[in-house]
């Protein structure tokens, strides 16, 4: 028996990086899965892997900036699984999360809101009424540390992720008498494949985390009946890179 066998779970923003690798843990941990990102070929891979391995899964190509997209593919998950008890939001557009506050377009920051705390609020809401008749629903929002420590020049995406984590505070006070939990992640991992020369992070453990091993088992605890007592807060696999925003 796995953390997760029986459970259904909506990874959004599985086809790469953290929602790949969480994706993947998740079913080898017993979930039924669903596979949700833009790149049909992405999804395909996660599924593949997953169906590989003996787990289930369902690959549903959606683009998660569009409201629309985003019901129908919540239905078709429950069309196909029966429920919903664990909702990941991971997904970003990273070509356009660089800006300086000074040059900052509104229509780059759109972007970012689209596809960060709007997107999730959208998912957040097509699932809400499965993962309150779980009982024990979860979700899991991915925000960022940039936000935290208001790293240049990511002023779109740190504005974006912030909000995130109001997302998450304020679902998690209100979605509480609902028995669903709701918390962040804030990850430092290299999900891009770091060379030989790139220069290790300013964190304590000098190294840059990996989805697989160093991620994903944190989103796992968070998805797991272990965590269902931690609502509202936000977790950091980010090797201590986080004391910096404690001077």
């Amino acid at each position: 028996m796995g953390k997760l066998t029986g459970k259904v779970a909506i990874v959004a923003g599985a086809g790469r990086g953290i929602g790949r690798a969480t994706a993947e843990l998740f079913a080898a941990e017993g979930a039924k899965v669903a596979v949700l990102s833009l790149t049909r070929a992405n999804v395909n891979a996660v599924v593949d892997h997953i169906q590989s391995k003996g787990g289930t899964a369902l690959g549903v190509v959606c683009d998660l900036s569009d409201g629309g997209q985003i019901a129908e593919a919540v239905a078709k998950v429950v069309q196909t699984f029966g429920g919903i008890d664990i909702l990941v939001n991971v997904a970003f557009d990273p070509t356009v999360v660089q800006s300086s506050i000074r040059d900052l377009s509104i229509e780059q920051l759109q972007r970012n809101f689209d596809m960060g705390p709007i997107a999730y609020l959208r998912t957040m809401q097509a699932c809400h009424p499965y993962l309150k008749a779980s009982g024990e629903g979860r979700v899991i929002n991915f925000a960022s540390l940039a936000g935290v420590l208001g790293m240049s020049p990511y002023g779109p995406y740190n504005l974006a992720k912030e909000a995130v984590r109001a997302l998450t505070r304020s679902a998690a006070r209100e979605w509480g008498p609902d028995k669903i939990t709701v918390n962040n992640l804030l990850p430092v991992a290299d999900t891009w494949g770091a060379g030989p020369d790139t220069p290790p992070p300013a964190n304590a453990l000098g190294r840059f985390g990996s989805p697989e091993d160093d991620v994903a088992p944190v989103a796992l605890f968070l998805a797991s009946s272990d965590s269902k007592f931690i609502t509202g807060s936000s977790l950091t696999p980010d090797g201590g890179q986080i004391i910096d925003s404690a001077r």
